[in-house]
């Protein structure tokens, strides 16, 4: 079973913070979990130049910031967690920096925050709070671009789970997460591998047998990672670009959770950290990345 004993829900009181809700909410009643809603205040943007605060001590009006904040957070999807574990906790500074403190000091067991990319290349970018805890925090993050459409709680389901390795050291540790989830939901669970792709006139300097080889040599690798794993996943192998066969597999599978592992990889086959940002992006479910 994996264990979810603290889901740490940040929330910025903006339109996708409920979906993001809707999910620990649904997750929490499943698992027992207890869920720690934080808000973090940044000082970076407090408006110090602000006409409204000639006259004011900036530290009575900080106090009244945080007491207005404090008093939002505690009001903040009541309704929603009534009858789960939750604690509400109110914080200054870097939000990137105390999301990730918090998970690390406080032994969090997952985090759950949705993308914000904002600007006319939202849809090509990760909002740098989201990028910076997928970087340094070192639980499972659950994020997504869509989590405004999120269902209410009780209508969530999971019927099928992808998880897409590269093989690289990270991929057991992903594929048993997605293993363990599947079986906790009785999803069926689906695994896809991106197979490299040779540029325009690179051909020539290789075997034609050498895409052959490589697929050959990735269905032993995935099948000892089955093994090691207990799982029996459906398998999708796939050459090209691999945010784009990731989205492919996702979308035929109907997957309604997409896993990932995003540590270091090395090795040709080593490719998704570099491409888990835009795995993210294009992934038409949420993603938990490990």
């Amino acid at each position: 079973m994996i264990p979810l004993k603290k889901i740490l829900l940040p929330v910025d009181f903006s339109e996708r913070s409920p979906g993001a809700a809707h999910f620990a909410r649904h997750l929490a009643g499943r698992f027992g979990s207890q869920v720690v809603m934080l808000h973090v205040m940044n000082r970076a943007e407090y408006a110090i130049g602000a006409p409204e605060l000639a006259g004011v001590l900036l530290g009575d009006w900080n106090d009244t910031r945080k007491a207005e904040a404090q008093k939002a957070l505690d009001s903040f999807l009541t309704e929603e967690f009534e009858g789960v574990a939750v604690s509400r906790v109110l914080l200054e500074g870097d939000p990137a920096v105390e999301i990730v403190e918090y998970a690390h000091d406080e032994q969090v067991d997952l985090v759950i925050l949705p993308t914000h990319g904002y600007g006319p290349f939202r849809r090509f970018i990760l909002g740098s709070v989201t990028a910076k805890v997928l970087h340094d925090v070192d639980c499972p993050v659950w994020t997504g671009v869509h989590l405004a459409q999120v269902p209410a709680p009780a209508a969530i389901q999971f019927r099928n789970v992808l998880c897409a390795v590269d093989l690289g050291p990270q991929s057991e540790k992903a594929l048993g997460w997605a293993q363990a989830f599947a079986g906790e939901f009785g999803a069926a669970l689906h695994l896809v591998h991106a197979l490299p792709m040779l540029g325009a006139g690179q051909s020539e300097y290789f075997d034609p047998d050498w895409r052959i080889m490589l697929a050959n040599q990735a269905k032993e690798q995935i099948e000892e990672l089955q093994r090691k794993a207990g799982a029996n996943a459906t398998v999708t192998l796939d050459s090209g670009d691999v945010a784009k066969v990731v989205h492919a597999a996702a979308v035929a599978a109907g997957a309604d959770l997409l896993v990932i592992g995003r540590s270091s990889s090395a090795g040709i086959m080593g490719r998704l950290r570099a491409n888990a940002y835009a795995i993210i992006r294009e992934s038409p479910c949420p993603v938990v990345s490990l």
